[in-house]
């Protein structure tokens, strides 16, 4: 496969299609709510999106988001009209009665390359306090197994925070048993609802990124990080060390660095979880916003990050959470406050950590 550019284009380019679900998940980026906003990107912008997205070369991978986009009665349509000008669409519905066998099938025979489900929980009652809903369990594992039989690729998404963590274990398990490619494990970040939970602290994240490197070793699915690249810095450091084969997905992937957001409204964020706009696809080409914007120039720019994470020699392929620096500290370029790892010979100020109850 050919390396991608990512100054020319992102790896992935998410559309949040609408902010409409009738789930009330306890780490909501978006704040969801049960109705759609009268302002959302309409059927004819969206497609006019896609043909723009389209510049961005053969093949691009765009993500269908939420909220839940089977809110939007024409999602499928929107998927078809995508996979029809050759761009590889995926969606990301929420686990609720609209995530139907029908509705499965229908994806898959508009052409989606894979769909993703999100468990947060390893028993019913564990995913469905999180989630806010009594049955979305039941109804997440129901879609994995109909996604399995209508041949679509299966990514199942996790969150991890103190209420989720202790059931990582079992949740791999389950990814297994269901047959997922890929794991996408999220590291929360303090956006939306989320600022309400209890994130897991630093030396805990390193014990989990410990853990998820022997799972990429052992299990046949993929695994990947959500806000928390210096996954690949753990994995780096395990081949080093002879414990594993640091074998990577792909390069470092961060906010506006390979990764690029349109909101509901259409306003283009280099992540849902920065949302600082850097401009609005129905005023400007996304992929000129991609490219030239100052915003997500900057953030390209690894060599100017601050504090310990500008300092570290992993900061190539690593970088920090550009998304939680900002949360935390107002700047995007600041260190990562979840990564413990200390350069060997830098002697800066550490960044914040970021507060959790737990810790006190």
């Amino acid at each position: 496969m050919t390396p991608v550019d990512t100054d020319e284009r992102p790896f992935v380019l998410i559309w949040e299609v609408t902010q409409a679900c009738e789930l009330a998940c306890e780490h909501c980026r978006a704040d969801a709510t049960p109705n759609r906003h009268p302002d959302e990107l309409t059927t004819a912008e969206g497609k006019a999106l896609l043909d723009d997205v389209r510049r961005f070369g053969d093949g691009q991978l765009v993500v269908l988001s939420g909220g839940d986009p089977l809110a939007r009665d024409d999602t499928v349509e929107l998927v078809e009209y995508g996979t029809d000008i050759g761009l590889r669409m995926t969606v990301t519905p929420s686990g609720t009665r609209s995530l139907s066998t029908e509705a499965v099938h229908a994806l898959a025979d508009a052409g989606v390359k894979q769909l993703a489900v999100s468990i947060d929980g390893a028993t019913p009652e564990s995913h469905d306090s999180f989630r806010g809903e009594a049955g979305s369990f039941e109804e997440t594992v129901r879609a994995a197994r109909d996604a399995r039989e209508a041949g679509v690729p299966l990514q199942v998404n996790t969150t991890v925070c103190q209420q989720t963590v202790g059931d990582l274990p079992a949740i791999r398990d389950l990814v297994s048993e269901l047959g997922a490619v890929l794991w996408s494990v999220f590291f929360l970040v303090p956006v939306g609802r989320g600022r309400v939970l209890d994130p897991i602290p630093p030396e805990r994240a390193e014990e989990v990124m410990a853990f998820l490197d022997e799972t990429a070793e052992e299990e046949a699915f993929g695994v990947k990080t959500t806000e928390a690249p210096h996954f690949r810095r753990v994995r780096a450091q395990a081949a080093q060390d002879g414990g594993g084969s640091g074998r990577q997905r792909r390069g470092g992937i961060t906010a506006g660095d390979g990764f690029a957001f349109v909101s509901h409204t259409g306003d283009v964020y280099p992540s849902g979880f920065l949302p600082e706009a850097a401009g609005n696809v129905r005023e400007q080409s996304v992929v000129d916003v991609y490219r030239n914007s100052d915003l997500f120039e900057t953030l390209r720019r690894k060599d100017d990050l601050q504090g310990k994470c500008g300092a570290c020699e992993f900061r190539h392929v690593c970088g920090g959470s550009r998304s939680r620096a900002y949360a935390v500290t107002g700047d995007p370029m600041a260190s990562d406050p979840l990564c413990p790892y200390v350069p060997e010979e830098y002697e800066g100020a550490l960044p914040e950590r970021q507060a959790s109850p737990a810790d006190d």
